[in-house]
């Protein structure tokens, strides 16, 4: 159920960034929309899975700036790339607060034993 969740929230995002960089919403504030979607999306990442996910977060917004030079459609994938590197990154803070909650807790309850 989690995963379909995670999924699900992944999905949403990455959809509202692509419309968010074409269309203007009013009335939505998109940043922290995606900022949310991906924190629920980051719960469900490995560990494996995770240094793909810091490499995206990293190398979208560099293409973001290469693709502004773009004529005509250079913004808004410029702006598309922004969104979903947003979306990424606040993947990977949920994944890495995980991940330190769960060393922390093996490392506390090792002083236990």
């Amino acid at each position: 159920m989690l995963g379909k969740i995670c999924g699900l929230a992944r999905a949403l995002a990455i959809i509202l960034a692509v419309v968010a960089g074409f269309v203007a919403i009013p009335g939505l504030d998109v940043t922290l929309t995606i900022v949310v979607l991906g924190l629920v999306a980051g719960i469900c990442y490995t560990e494996d899975s995770l240094r793909g996910l810091i490499l995206l977060a990293l190398v979208l917004p560099l293409s973001g700036v290469a693709l502004a030079h773009l004529p005509m459609v250079g913004a808004q994938l410029s702006a598309v790339a922004g969104y979903m590197a947003l979306g990424a990154a606040s993947a990977v803070a949920s994944c890495v607060a995980l991940l330190t909650f769960n060393t922390l807790k093996g490392d506390l309850t090792g002083l236990t034993k």
